[in-house]
């Protein structure tokens, strides 16, 4: 069974000219031929050029249309705003410059096949008129209220993938469902590698005859270099590297030097390192998100410095803040805490009060209330910049005692004890 199967591919490759025994194209021909005697829609996918028009006229001519007619349509080269009279016909006056009725090609394949190619670029509204037909062979013509129905097989293509074109919206759900009853690939030619040289000669040979010339030949080492190549435009950029080596070529035969001149190396699509220094606007968020965390380890350990510094009694508070200005300008680009130090009026005689929960037994109680702001002054004391520093620690976590601590470095029960101390003092 399987030697009469792969005798009929053969036969099937000879009467459309397709070259290469590459397994995956061996396969998509065995399920083009399985599928023609019936009438299920299929979807056909592949890289431009590679070859899926051929495939569709292969379910065609097996099938029991293969007497009516066969319309192959481009739907990316037809026009928004016109692909619905192409496809489904026109009344007269349904639009400006419609000066007679019009046959769609629904109609005048009545009974036949046509060949949907580029079917990822059908806009939304027609894509809604093409699933009415595929449900139940009916449509409707613009300009028309009359329902007219046809027979016809649907066979589509696309070089995308329909799968994200859905979830991105771009393409309707149930029509791609209704459309992939049966799918078909198409390798690239890049994963028929064994066929490259193949077709190299098929095309040599076939230009030597229209050109009257004497066919051109690789030379190993070439050969090699061919196979190696992507080839993202497939087998028509083959045969067009073929005419074009076979017309502009002096020499028959072609060595590797000769091809790399008309075949040069373009790049892939492998990931490549990117020189940050000539795009440094070019910031992944990725690169933002570092840059941010950096940033803030690096304002964190300054800070646990400066406090550090500050427990240890070292009342040099000018130098303290000289020695971190950058800390301090960073909070507010439009203020510099430096000058702002500098700047500060005479000392009030006003003491600062931190007012806590009553409960000292309960040491999860929170900081209910801070009723008076502190300001930097030059004769401040060193109790009094830790009690400013606490102050601020809280304000900034709601009165949490467990991240405050940690802004200041220090262990949650020393910062109890302290507010505790402070407290007290102050009664």
């Amino acid at each position: 069974m399987s030697l009469k199967i792969d005798s009929e591919v053969q036969a099937i490759k000879q009467r459309f000219e397709i070259v290469g025994n590459s397994s995956k194209l061996n396969n998509a021909i065995r399920v083009a031929m399985q599928v023609a005697p019936t009438d299920m829609s299929v979807l056909i996918t592949g890289e431009s050029g590679a070859g899926k028009e051929s495939f569709s006229k292969i379910i065609h001519s097996l099938s029991h249309r293969k007497h009516g007619q066969f319309i192959a349509i481009n739907c990316g080269a037809i026009p928004e705003g016109t692909i619905d009279s192409e496809l489904f016909g026109h009344e007269k006056g349904a639009f400006t410059g419609a000066t007679g009725d019009r046959k769609g090609y629904f109609e005048v394949t009545n009974g036949g096949t046509i060949f949907l190619d580029e079917i990822g670029e059908m806009p939304q509204n027609t894509q809604a008129r093409l699933l009415r037909v595929l449900e139940n062979g009916e449509f409707i013509k613009v300009g028309s209220s009359k329902v007219q129905k046809t027979d016809v097989r649907v066979i589509a293509a696309t070089n995308v993938n329909l799968l994200e074109a859905v979830n991105r919206g771009k393409f309707r759900e149930d029509l791609y469902y209704r459309l992939s009853t049966v799918p078909i690939y198409v390798p690239a030619l890049r994963e028929r590698d064994d066929d490259i040289v193949l077709l190299f000669k098929k095309f040599a040979y076939d230009f030597s005859e229209n050109y009257k010339t004497e066919p051109i030949k690789l030379s190993d080492d070439a050969k090699d270099y061919l196979k190696s190549h992507r080839f993202p435009g497939n087998i028509r950029q083959l045969k067009n590297l073929v005419e074009q080596i076979s017309v502009l070529s002096i020499s028959r035969e072609i060595n590797l030097e000769q091809l790399q001149t008309y075949l040069p190396r373009t790049g892939n699509n492998l990931p490549a390192l990117v020189d940050k220094e000539n795009s440094k606007d070019n910031f992944t968020e990725r690169d933002i998100l570092y840059k941010v965390l950096f940033d803030m380890k690096s304002d964190m350990a300054e800070l646990k410095k400066l406090v550090f510094k500050m427990l240890d009694g070292d009342d040099n508070e000018k130098e303290i803040l000289e020695d971190h200005k950058t800390l301090f300008q960073n909070i507010d680009s439009s203020h510099n805490r430096l000058d702002e130090y500098k700047e500060e009026k005479e000392p009030q005689n006003e003491e600062p009060t931190l007012i806590i929960s009553s409960n000292q037994d309960d040491y999860d109680s929170e900081v209910e209330d801070i009723t008076h702001e502190m300001e930097f002054e030059d004769s401040l004391s060193l109790e009094k910049k830790e009690k400013e520093l606490i102050i601020r620690a809280l304000r900034k976590n709601n009165n949490k005692r467990k991240y405050a601590a940690e802004d200041l470095g220090i262990s949650e029960r020393t910062l109890y004890r302290k507010i505790k101390q402070y407290e007290l003092e102050n009664l």
